[in-house]
């Protein structure tokens, strides 16, 4: 791959008509339906959220489905999870990136400590209600966490990704019932993405 550092985004699609959101789902695991087929109400009704995991390039790695109200920073320790690159010789696959850049719904004390105990670099802005918490609190509060502004432009070659995304309107809103299928199509643009970005370069 051209770079290793990886980007962290989400976006919401439309969802179809209303249906029970269910409770206590396991978005893990990619083999079974949710009870509640990662639909849920948000403030724009009833969607489902789809959380991707690029690289540098904006190709996706990973990617996952939930209910429109799920939180984007809970979902990045699962999308790290799945994270599997297979290295051109022999070996284990890479499930450490260099980096990671996210926007600041983010910025959690649990994600910056997942990332830095693995020794990932975090390129993500700190809240202003989370600056101005930390100053509060004086010298009790903390340093206040690195940030690479150079670097953190890179990051929206995710939003970029979600662009192209709702390009194909089937991805754009939702029609498929099933969450196992509705992923099935947005990984299916991904393998369109990386066999077209393998073409130009062979």
């Amino acid at each position: 791959m051209a770079e290793t550092g990886l980007v962290l985004s989400s976006a919401a699609p439309a969802g179809p008509s209303p249906a029970s959101q269910g409770a206590g789902s396991n978005y893990t695991d990619l083999h079974s339906e949710p009870p509640d087929h990662a639909i849920g109400r948000s403030r724009g009704g009833w969607s489902t959220k789809v959380h991707h995991l690029v690289d540098g390039n904006g190709r996706p790695l990973v990617v996952l489905v939930g209910p429109g109200q799920a939180g984007d920073a809970p979902m990045s320790l699962q999308l790290m999870r799945h994270l599997r690159i297979r290295r051109n010789g022999r070996g284990r696959a890479r499930t450490r990136p260099d980096r990671v850049r996210g926007d600041k719904a983010y910025s959690s004390r649990s994600i910056r400590q997942h990332l830095r105990a693995r020794g990932i670099v975090a390129v993500i802005p700190e809240p202003a209600d989370h600056r101005g918490h930390r100053k509060r609190r004086g010298s009790r509060g903390g340093r206040p966490p690195a940030f690479d502004s150079t670097d953190y432009r890179g990051r929206n070659v995710v939003e970029r990704r979600f662009s192209l995304l709702k390009q194909r309107r089937g991805l754009a809103t939702r029609y498929d019932k099933l969450s196992i299928v509705y992923r099935a199509a947005i990984v299916l643009h991904a393998v369109t993405t990386w066999t077209k970005t393998l073409s130009d370069t062979a």
